[in-house]
């Protein structure tokens, strides 16, 4: 068990992220009001208890989160799907079910219209207005998306992990009370990582559905030569309307869809932004200098490619579209490569990136912070959403 934290040890976390924030954010007013995020800080020090565990620390300094306002900029646990699968290993139940949670707040079974109305005698709408409190994002749409896929975690690290689960469910007026034991299986989000993130579906009609559920490759060869066998079956059945699924797809590398995708979609020249900030190199010790620049890189269509897609192209996103996955989407939109489709309205088009973890020193929590800020190809547009168009097959 680790050991606890003292007061004064929390103090230097705390003045830690301060240190760092300063010292290597491109720019924290972005997303966030930092005088507002120093009051934060100034409180969270000023109530700390005389010692904490780590779970502790993090309740405190995760309250920053939601302020900080960026899905790469946030105070978390290092390595949290590790962490998860050691717990299990040993015995450790989570949360028996998966969950989702609607605009309004509102606490569901995951894929059903059965709203959880307690958990253990406590609210719903007290869990989730508490947990909600502690994840990082965009916007309250994106954090609520997020925290529905990661309940099981936050509900852990908060609220600790019994063995059993009593849940008051409500489905058409009618309630009812099940006991669950706690679940000592994989969630949901880890069972998907693990398996194959791309897919195509060819329907009769002269459609296709091309899913890619992440651009977080380590090795990028296998989706490559997906792609490449993909658009050869959508000439060979002769697809006229296709649409590229990244609703789920939280991002990652770049030149995952530079090479796999816009081979077979670009039709004129592109480039993945327009302006950027960043922060120059500096000599040990001493600070780094604000950056200015534009991205010059422009990349050319293969026009002779035999197997580029000609028909209609409509990019679907939803709320957990994110990071490189908004870069793809914004190139599509702003070349006019592709109509956006789907749910909006969760994330900027302008994008941090390039995370950095650096770990506290005490409570071994990482605060995550982007190196870049890039504005999409059509110009800077920081507090522009990412929205779905209403034209386009299944909005």
């Amino acid at each position: 068990m680790a050991q606890p934290i003292s007061a004064a040890q929390f103090r230097e976390d705390i003045a830690f992220v301060r240190a760092m924030i300063a010292r290597m954010h491109p720019d924290p007013g972005f997303s966030t009001d930092p005088p507002a995020v120093h009051h934060a800080l100034d409180r969270i020090s000023h109530d700390a208890p005389p010692t904490l565990t780590r779970d502790e620390a993090w309740q405190r300094l995760a309250s920053i989160n939601p302020l900080l306002a960026d899905g790469h900029f946030l105070i978390g646990y290092p390595d949290w799907r590790k962490e998860t699968r050691a717990w299990l290993a040993e015995g450790g139940g989570l949360f028996p079910i998966e969950v989702n949670i609607d605009p309004d707040g509102a606490l569901y079974v995951s894929a059903t219209p059965t709203r959880v109305v307690s958990v253990n005698g406590v609210a719903a709408a007290e869990l989730v207005s508490t947990l909600s409190s502690m994840v990082h994002g965009d916007t309250a749409r994106f954090r609520a998306n997020l925290l529905g896929q990661r309940w099981w975690l936050y509900y852990w690290k908060r609220f600790g992990a019994p063995e059993a689960y009593e849940l008051v469910l409500e489905e058409e007026g009618v309630r009812r009370t099940v006991t669950m034991p706690a679940r000592q299986t994989l969630p949901r989000i880890l069972e998907h990582e693990a398996r194959q993130p791309f897919d195509l579906a060819i329907g009769r009609d002269g459609s296709a559905v091309l899913t890619v559920d992440t651009f977080n490759m380590a090795d990028p060869a296998p989706f490559l030569a997906f792609a490449r066998d993909a658009f050869a079956r959508i000439r060979a059945q002769g697809v006229t309307s296709l649409v590229i699924d990244i609703s789920k797809n939280g991002g990652g590398n770049d030149a995952v869809w530079l090479d796999g995708l816009m081979p077979y979609l670009a039709t004129q020249p592109y480039r993945t932004g327009s302006t950027y900030r960043g922060l120059a190199r500096a000599p040990a010790g001493a600070p780094a200098k604000a950056m200015l620049g534009e991205i010059a890189t422009w990349r050319q269509p293969q026009s002779e490619n035999p197997l580029r897609y000609a028909g209609k192209t409509y990019v679907r996103i939803g709320p957990g579209t994110y990071s490189s996955a908004i870069l793809f989407a914004n190139v599509m939109q702003d070349f006019g490569f592709a109509t956006l489709v789907g749910a909006g309205g969760a994330a900027r088009r302008t994008q941090s990136g390039g995370i950095r973890d650096v770990v506290l020193p005490h409570s071994g929590l990482a605060l995550t912070l982007p190196r870049f800020i890039l504005d999409p190809p059509s110009g800077r547009a920081p507090a522009s959403l990412l929205e779905g168009d209403a034209a386009g097959p299944e909005n």
